[in-house]
């Protein structure tokens, strides 16, 4: 007889359940009635197809094609008021920009606080396909961090195209809910071995150590992942 061996039960996955309780949370604390309109919108569509079955002679079986359509359409208005909830969440913290930028999936690398000043004005860097971006976030001192911190760039990479972006709502500034946006529309320049050259040389350069804040953060407006 030969011996069989036992599979080894693989480690437990984090629940997704949990990344959705987390995103309800966060939602709650800015849109207090999201509990109420997600109830709402699953009732009134069941109901819905459950009269719409009954004018046809099958409400029982409207009524179990209809559930699943109540649970995704509570689910996409969920997903929707979950990414702008996430957004307000952490809109006035130190860091926000920085949380918002390296919660892009690929092709990205960031690395925040690269330049503080005493004021909490900041500025952290992205290397990506379109080449450096600089994104400051704070008061009148950011110009002046990225001037210098573009000038660190240009001789640490030359020749990289090196990008400056201001996190705000004023004119020519970026809001912090369009950030991720902004950046994957930028042009790409750099190939992929280059893109990966540029990232190792500027490991030396570094950054800062700073807080960034916790919580869910949107994600192509799908539910908030931490």
């Amino acid at each position: 007889m030969f011996n069989r061996k036992k599979k080894t039960p693989s480690e437990p996955k984090e629940p997704r359940f949990k990344t959705i309780r987390e995103a309800y949370s966060v939602t709650k604390s800015v849109k207090p009635w999201i509990g109420a309109a997600l109830a709402a919108i699953f009732i009134g569509v069941w109901v819905i197809g459950i009269a719409l079955g009954a004018l046809w002679g099958h409400p029982i079986y409207a009524a179990f094609v209809a559930l699943p359509l109540a649970t995704l359409a509570s689910l996409f208005f969920f997903t929707r008021i979950a990414g702008r909830a996430a957004y307000t969440a952490i809109e006035d913290q130190i860091g926000a920009g920085a949380s918002v930028l390296m919660a892009i999936r690929k092709g990205w690398v960031t690395t925040p606080a690269v330049a503080v000043t005493r004021t909490q004005d900041m500025v952290h860097r992205s290397v990506g396909r379109p080449g450096i971006v600089l994104v400051g976030e704070g008061g009148n001192a950011v110009r002046s961090l990225l001037i210098d911190e573009k000038k660190k760039m240009e001789r640490f990479a030359p020749g990289v195209p090196v990008h400056e972006v201001i996190v705000g709502d004023e004119n020519g500034q970026v809001p912090l809910r369009k950030l991720q946006k902004h950046l994957k529309k930028m042009p790409k320049k750099l190939s992929t071995s280059q893109m990966r050259e540029v990232r190792n040389r500027l490991k030396a350069v570094g950054g800062l150590s700073m807080p960034i804040p916790k919580g869910p953060m949107p994600k192509n407006v799908k539910v908030p992942k931490r």
